[in-house]
């Protein structure tokens, strides 16, 4: 039992930092660049694939969205960690995706857009 509680403590403790770190006011703000491609609702895709439920969904996975296949073999399941490292350099972290985005450099501003994420996406 206190196995199962560590584990799923480890596994939630980026969500928890990231809502610790992030303001939701300012990261609602910091999603109006996302906005011009990704919607928040369910099944809503635009130039890029809704974000509705993206933690702790893998990456490519959206049935209804033409993902590059770098996406789709990226491997990756989205938390805060790897929303974070993603935003901040899309080719970088997935060399070949399809989004054209140069990447938020700036990590305040990252862990902002992912507080309100965390909020707005689920």
């Amino acid at each position: 039992m206190i196995r199962m509680t560590i584990a799923l403590f480890m596994t939630l403790l980026p969500f928890v930092a990231a809502r610790a770190d992030g303001d939701v006011a300012r990261g609602e703000a910091r999603f109006q660049e996302c906005a011009a491609c990704h919607r928040l609702q369910a099944g809503v895709n635009e130039v890029g694939p809704s974000l509705h439920g993206i933690f702790t969904r893998k990456a490519g996975e959206l049935a209804d969205f033409r993902y590059s296949p770098a996406m789709k073999r990226s491997g990756i399941t989205w938390t805060a960690e790897t929303l974070d490292k993603y935003i901040a350099d899309p080719q970088g972290f997935i060399p070949a995706n399809r989004m054209p985005y140069a990447g938020m450099t700036n990590a305040t501003d990252r862990a902002d857009l992912v507080a309100y994420l965390m909020k707005a996406t689920n």
